[in-house]
């Protein structure tokens, strides 16, 4: 072997082992991200013991992360294009730790709900450019695929493993800690991703559109509170109809200005592609019927069956093993039966699930999370495909208006389920209202499916 060969050996190992700690870097960043949608959703009744505040203020505090996180990462996507996805992944990382901080600190429910909206913000830059870095560092359809499986594998278990870790934490700690575990992980982020992490390309004309992030702001903000206020006043109170009616008109004027402004945060030619229509149409339904479920069967174990938040976390254990199986399974599924076919196992693994807990809600614990555990592997079976499936439709430059697009609408998707399954609380009761859920969730898969079979077999 020649020194020359020797040397490029050992470039090549090291490019490898770069690759690898920008992939770790990303994982962390997107891993917390998700974390923090549903490790709160054990704490709920320790920060409503601690803080005060009813059903409404804590669907609030649940809520304001994921409504920012929402309404941001389409901005947060085409900055990314515009400057670089890796300073915007860096900016995410600050912005992110520094609220974490201020969430644990918060002495009262209004402080944390304005952290929780912060952390969205910094979720935003992390959710949407954590993507568009790993789709620029893994070069090559093989390498990107294997790659994002594992991103999808680290975001789907975190987010699994929230009720877990959060659960051991207030047993040990305090829910306070469900924050401030965020402070060392960011920090590593930010390190790993500052070391390693190579700019990406950036896309000419693209930058913040600032009437169209108000407008957003202004629909998700306005939609999210008359479904939450909808529970409590009823659907009919002047309040709720109005928080309608502003979200409408806020829509409307949101899809105008994305029709003919200059610098749109979302493209409406992208819609065009059928992948992009079908897996942004999934990913919100799936969040939708995830987020809802996870967040009520949260509170009913802990009201209901009067769990512990520790109890109720571990309960949660084997939804976390679904998940992350189902995550490093669905790759190969994909390559094996094609993605539509994966895609509609998936939905009919969502819709047992949910079938099923409708129907064991009044046995044992361990029933409920039997099937919850079969609608969190549906889920984790369709969260890989859909976004391998995406990147690999778009070109480099827009990965990151790609990867905002869908993690904005699957987000979107979260704050309204929250939303819609706790305002059912307030209508029916606990356990009827969890009931009404477990048939919206049903119904959902039926239309995930049938988005599913308009994808294109490969």
């Amino acid at each position: 072997m020649t020194l020359t060969s020797a040397t490029e050996i050992s470039e090549e190992s090291r490019g490898k082992g770069s690759r690898g700690l920008v992939l770790a870097a990303v994982t962390l960043g997107f891993a917390m991200v998700q974390l923090d949608v549903s490790v709160v959703n054990v704490a709920v009744k320790a920060i409503g013991a601690s803080l005060g505040g009813g059903v409404t203020g804590l669907q609030w505090v649940v809520d304001a992360y994921t409504l920012t996180f929402a309404a941001f990462i389409l901005s947060a996507g085409a900055l990314g294009d515009r400057i670089g996805a890796r300073r915007t992944l860096l900016a995410g990382f600050v912005l992110f730790t520094l609220s974490s901080g201020l969430c644990g600190a918060a002495p009262g429910v209004a402080i944390l709900v304005a952290a929780r909206s912060l952390q969205g913000v910094g979720a935003a830059a992390l959710g949407a450019c954590s993507l568009a870095l790993l789709n620029h560092t893994f070069a090559g359809s093989s390498a990107r695929t294997g790659a994002i499986r594992w991103w999808a594998v680290g975001g789907s278990v975190a987010m699994a493993s929230g009720p877990v870790i959060g659960g051991v934490l207030i047993a040990a700690v305090g829910w306070r800690a469900i924050f401030f575990i965020n402070v060392p992980v960011g920090v590593a982020g930010y390190v790993l991703t500052a070391r390693y992490g190579q700019e990406t390309p950036r896309a000419a004309g693209r930058g913040v559109d600032l009437p169209g992030q108000l407008a957003a702001v202004v629909g998700l903000t306005a939609l999210a509170g008359a479904v939450i206020e909808g529970g409590s006043r009823g659907f009919g109170a002047p309040l709720v109809v109005a928080g309608y009616g502003v979200a409408f008109a806020a829509g409307v004027l949101f899809v105008l200005l994305e029709r003919r402004g200059v610098r749109v945060m979302l493209p409406l030619w992208l819609f065009k592609s059928r992948v992009v229509s079908v897996t942004a149409g999934v990913g919100l339904l799936i969040n939708v019927v995830f987020y809802g479920l996870y967040f009520s069967l949260s509170l009913y174990l802990q009201r209901q069956d009067r769990l512990s938040p520790l109890a109720a976390g571990l309960a949660f254990l084997p939804v976390l093993v679904g998940v992350g199986a189902s995550n490093v399974l669905a790759g190969r599924g994909a390559q094996v039966f094609g993605e539509r076919r994966v895609l509609v196992f998936g939905a009919v693994l969502m819709g047992l699930g949910s079938l099923g807990l409708l129907g064991v809600l009044s046995l044992p614990v361990w029933g409920a999370v039997v099937a919850m555990t079969l609608t969190g592997s549906g889920i984790g079976v369709i969260v890989p495909v859909i976004t391998s499936a995406l990147m690999g439709s778009v070109e480099p430059s827009r990965s990151g208006i790609a990867s905002g697009t869908l993690t904005a609408l699957r987000q979107t998707g979260s704050v309204l389920g929250v939303a819609l399954f706790c305002s059912l609380f307030g209508s029916f009761g606990l356990t009827s209202g969890l009931r009404a859920g477990c048939l919206v969730a049903c119904g959902l898969a039926v239309c995930v499916a049938g988005l599913s079979m308009a994808l294109r077999q490969g």
